[in-house]
């Protein structure tokens, strides 16, 4: 999904620059760039939307950004004849998830949909719980529910805590690249926001993992209130040909309007 894109971009500069405040100007910073995480949401649409294995898929797209950032074990596994997932519980396992729950018909089809994506790497049950919490999340607010739903399901479903603020989070918070310290965090970012910029402002404000955390609130905040044209073209802009193929088709395949629309001419 491009919200999870627009939201890595907007993150990256402050992964290692962390910040504790939203009104950061400008949105995209001039050297923002896309990371892994953004790599493999698109590795993610790929293996779904044409029923590739998902470690082919994650290989492929890994190989083809040898550079995006990944993490030590994730990035051990990409590079070796490994196929084997490896117990991760890291936040990696949410941060490419959202196309499951673009593409899904129903919560359960998300839910498997999520698994066989994240079960290849991080077959931990907390990295588990990850994806499905945010595909789940991405998923229901395309149906159209509202945030206390949202909010119960995924409480019932992977029993976290979304009632603390944002507020609340920030001052205590500090850089988790795990599932269990970056996604319930994320989750009240976009639930707690009134649009799609303001869930991000609020995940970068946290001061940890900002790009995973934009990626994974980005997706959630997408479906929730949609996408701005104009950050859906600065993200458009700053992404290679490969990578706008699959977000072409992922949309098509979602009958969901492209959100890029004045950035590109919509071929196929």
């Amino acid at each position: 999904m491009l919200g999870a894109i627009a939201g890595d971009i907007i993150g990256s500069v402050y992964e290692f620059a962390p910040i504790k405040r939203k009104d950061f100007q400008p949105l995209f910073a001039e050297n923002a760039f896309f990371t892994d995480d953004s790599v493999l949401t698109v590795a993610v649409a790929d293996a779904l939307l044409h029923g590739r294995d998902p470690v082919e898929a994650l290989k492929d797209w890994g190989r083809r950004y040898p550079d995006a950032g990944y993490g030590g074990y994730f990035h051990e596994w990409l590079f070796s004849d490994e196929t084997a997932p490896y117990g991760s519980f890291g936040n990696g396992a949410a941060m490419r998830v959202s196309p499951a729950g673009l593409l899904a018909h129903s919560l359960e089809q998300c839910l498997e949909m999520a698994q066989r994506v994240t079960a290849v790497t991080h077959n931990h049950p907390e990295g588990l719980k990850g994806a499905a919490a945010t595909a789940a999340a991405v998923f229901l607010f395309r149906q159209g529910a509202g945030a206390p739903a949202v909010r119960e399901t995924i409480a019932e479903l992977c029993g976290y805590d979304l009632e603390r603020s944002v507020e609340a989070i920030r001052a205590t918070y500090t850089f988790d690249e795990t599932c269990q310290g970056t996604v319930p965090e994320a989750l009240v970012c976009a639930l707690e926001a009134s649009d799609y910029e303001d869930a991000v402002r609020n995940a970068i404000s946290l001061g940890g993992d900002a790009d995973t955390l934009g990626a994974i609130t980005g997706a959630v905040a997408e479906a929730r209130f949609g996408l701005p044209e104009a950050i859906a073209a600065q993200a458009w802009a700053r992404l290679p040909e490969d990578m706008r193929g699959v977000l072409r088709a992922l949309y098509q395949r979602a009958g969901t309007p492209a959100p890029w629309a004045g950035a590109d001419d919509g071929t196929p």
